[in-house]
């Protein structure tokens, strides 16, 4: 199977394999995105990387996930606020699509907020993961996302590629989540969106910021909702005194019950006890892990369970998600 995610590559050998029209995904520092040629890839800006020598922070290097070929030629499109909901009804009939968002602009929340109601959503598999940039960098520089068919780097447009597979492999998507709801009160919204104020704790209306502050929650702990059956977390950016709310990665959903997640124990055992490929369907085509796994759980310099790939701002599986690695198969059939 022509399949391969290369880990992290030179400037050199990244332009040489473009060049030799390889369909892929390039995670990269801007200034090495802008170098590459042209071709049948999409890509983002980050420098955190979770590698075959463990977790790493680079500026230097790319992280080149290859995609299979041999189902027909994947199309890469860009994709605007009006034509996003398009992304599904766009992609192919049996294979996957793969799309790379902006951090903190509007086409990430637009995608955050909507794309469970999108046309075709959860009939054809979709992954793929937020681009973001250097901690140091927050409030300095603006997350990127490259059409790799024209070199256009673009801060409010998603880039997707859609991949056609032959009959007999079939795209598997998967997230390993190390969090489920914890014990305490229910927690429910009337407005949705990327921040909470006023919402309703056990019922009774109150504020979410003075709460957490009063209960001295730990903001390394996401919301946790049971969406249709799959836990989904919604990180927690950070608490505004000012305007006595919270700020999230994702969106909270009106009338929802979240409740803040579990403690996990010893972070970093936890996460690679859950990071076991023997379970895998197929072989491992794409990963992404959260940005927050990298910080909260030390990964520098640490492997995680043979899963490599970017550490994003955000990982979609069918939908934006937080706090959580997501991956992709390819199943023989």
């Amino acid at each position: 199977m022509n399949v391969l995610i290369h880990d992290l590559l030179s400037l050199q050998d990244t332009q040489r394999l473009i060049q030799e029209g390889k369909p892929c995904c390039v995670a990269a520092d801007e200034s090495l995105l802008r170098q590459l040629p042209r071709g049948p890839w999409i890509g983002g800006t980050i420098p955190y990387f979770m590698a075959s020598q463990g977790g790493t922070c680079t500026r230097d290097q790319l992280f080149v996930t290859e995609l299979p070929s041999q189902g027909g030629r994947a199309q890469v499109r860009v994709y605007d606020r009006e034509r996003l909901n398009r992304v599904c009804l766009d992609a192919p009939e049996h294979g996957f699509s793969m799309i790379v968002l902006p951090a903190f602009s509007p086409i990430h929340e637009a995608f955050a907020q909507e794309a469970p109601e999108y046309d075709d959503m959860y009939l054809k598999p979709l992954v793929g993961w937020v681009a973001g940039l250097h901690l140091d960098d927050l409030g300095k520089a603006t997350p990127r996302v490259i059409d790799g068919s024209t070199g256009e780097l673009l801060d409010n447009a998603a880039v997707v590629i859609h991949v056609p597979l032959p009959p007999n492999l079939m795209a598997h998507i998967d997230i390993i989540n190390l969090f489920e709801p914890g014990d305490g009160p229910c927690i429910e919204f009337e407005q949705g969106g990327f921040s909470g104020s006023t919402c309703r704790i056990n019922g009774r209306e109150a504020n979410l910021h003075d709460w957490m502050v009063s209960e001295k929650i730990d903001t390394r702990l996401p919301l946790v909702a049971d969406y249709n059956g799959a836990m989904i977390n919604v990180s927690i950016k950070g608490l505004d005194a000012a305007q006595r709310r919270v700020d999230f990665y994702a969106p909270v959903f009106p009338n929802m019950p979240y409740r803040v997640a579990r403690p996990v124990g010893e972070y970093t055992q936890t996460f690679n006890a859950a990071t076991s490929r023997e379970d895998l369907p197929g072989d491992l085509a794409f990963c992404c892990n959260c940005i927050l796994n990298y910080a909260y759980g030390n990964l520098q310099g640490r492997k995680t369970g043979g899963f490599v790939g970017p550490m994003t701002f955000g990982e979609v599986g069918y939908q934006l998600l937080n706090q959580t690695l997501v991956h992709l198969s390819l199943v023989s059939t």
